[in-house]
């Protein structure tokens, strides 16, 4: 089968492709914007790509597809897409697509939250992996333990980072309603994504509607300390519910030691302990509740806390999750997908515990729909309490522009420390400013869900040109 994919360079499309050509097919694809690292990637899997959405690509492809995935980037008014329409062509959304094609008569390992997703889902990939169960995965990252982001895998388990976000332009539900897991894990809720959501209640329907899918021999993991997950059981369950976090009340509960390792507990029982590589650069707290939900998922297919705790001895975290990109001079810089207070807030809990009292000078912009919205602005200075210097970014003007005061928003954090938090709408500014403020010892956490326009090696840079 011949399947042309429309939006096919983000991180779930390009999965998508990836899985897609495992199993067979022939796959091209399509985006606005064809560049590397995906574009390389999908290519050397013998995936062809066209830059744009011109509707004259149908001649293009030689034979017309037998099938187009749609992305959820795609709208309505999208040339390509309306020539679809107007031809009356099948088309499917990418959800779909892997529910139907690929999940069906799978045992699905579903990791659904707020935050985690992306790290939790790689945790619990690779804890299959080592134990021998070669699953298929689907992770809306790069996990360091594997040289790819998806695939097919060759066994009836599929780990896959199951988004909350909607499906399509003609599909409104969440991604994860096509999903049908039988281990689903809940690892938190949040209001997020104010672009589609009204508030958190809206999110927390869509939650229940994913509960609702899970078969009554299957098992719901879910976050003992989140109230909004309460709620979503209060409407109903039907499946054994496992409940995690740091209270001994839980089912699976844990031990902290006195760094990031921690002992895992299971009904009261001491089962296993975690001890992290040195290198791995997992750390916070946040880490290890994503490694506790992982290793009760793990259990439910019959994985044992033990063996759970060698695989992550073992494992590499995914990129940009406190990633380190660069040292100089004694300074390290690190990138981290953070684009929410709460996960700005666990990043630097995270990096603190690493470093102590190290200065860290907290890199951030605040880019995600619902930051430029100006929803979460009023936690944002709070969120970034553990950092001693502060630098956001927020373009003058654009689609990345932000619709609220970034000076006035970080003013709090001046007001005790003159000073202490700077705004930029010039990033070249930004970069001189920390590179001139950096010195031995320090640590730079650089936190953007996008590309920050390649801030990491301006700032590396600029501090080799001041250093010479």
């Amino acid at each position: 089968m011949h399947i042309h994919i429309l939006g096919i360079c983000g991180t779930f499309m390009g999965g998508i492709a990836a899985i897609a050509r495992q199993a067979g097919h022939r796959v091209t694809g399509c985006d606005a914007n064809v560049y590397p690292p995906m574009s390389t990637q999908l290519e050397a899997q013998g995936i062809e790509l066209i830059e744009g959405y011109s509707s004259d690509q149908l001649s293009q492809l030689g034979s017309k597809p037998d099938l187009f995935v749609i992305g959820n980037v795609v709208s309505r008014g999208n040339p390509l897409m309306e020539a679809i329409l107007n031809q009356g062509l099948p088309y499917v959304s990418g959800p779909q697509w892997l529910g139907e094609q690929v999940l069906y008569g799978r045992h699905v390992l579903a990791v659904a939250g707020t935050h985690g997703k992306t790290t939790t889902s790689a945790m619990l990939a690779w804890i299959l992996e080592f134990n021998g169960k070669e699953p298929g995965y689907l992770i809306g990252g790069v996990p360091l333990n594997f040289t790819v982001s998806a695939r097919l895998g060759k066994s009836p388990y599929f780990v896959i980072e199951a988004d909350e976000y909607d499906t399509a332009f003609f599909d409104k539900r969440s991604k994860f309603v096509h999903y049908r897991p039988r281990t689903a894990l809940l690892n938190n809720l949040e209001f997020d994504h104010a672009d589609i959501f009204t508030d958190l209640a809206a999110i927390e329907t869509q939650f229940h509607h994913l509960v609702r899918t899970v078969p009554s021999e299957g098992c719901l993991v879910v976050n003992g300390a989140e109230a909004s997950l309460e709620r979503v059981l209060e409407r109903g369950t039907w499946s054994p519910v496992a409940r995690f976090g740091m209270e001994a009340h839980n089912t699976w509960s844990m031990q902290p030691h006195p760094n990031d390792d921690f002992t895992v507990v299971h009904e009261g029982k001491e089962v296993a302990t975690v001890c992290w590589a040195p290198d791995s650069g997992v750390m916070g707290r946040h880490n290890q509740l994503n490694a506790l939900a992982a290793i009760a998922a793990a259990q439910h297919i019959g994985i044992s806390p033990r063996d759970a705790a060698s695989a992550l001895a073992q494992f590499k975290n995914v990129k940009r999750r406190l990633e380190t990109v660069g040292q100089h001079n004694g300074i390290t810089i690190y990138d981290d997908f953070a684009h929410h207070p709460t996960a700005i807030t666990t990043t630097l809990d995270g990096l603190r515990r690493r470093v102590g009292r190290g200065r860290i000078l907290a890199v951030l912009e605040p880019r995600s729909n619902t930051m430029k919205l100006g929803i979460m602005k009023a936690q944002l200075p709070a969120s970034l309490e553990a950092a001693d210097r502060i630098y956001a970014y927020g373009a003058a003007s654009g689609k990345e522009s932000l619709g609220w005061n970034l000076p006035e928003v970080l003013s709090p954090l001046n007001q005790v420390q003159p000073g202490r938090a700077n705004a930029f709408d010039d990033l070249e500014a930004l970069v001189s400013a920390v590179a001139k403020e950096a010195r031995p010892g320090d640590h730079i956490l650089v936190m953007s869900n996008g590309g920050f326009g390649g801030v990491h090696q301006k700032l590396l840079q600029a501090m080799l040109a001041a250093a010479n």
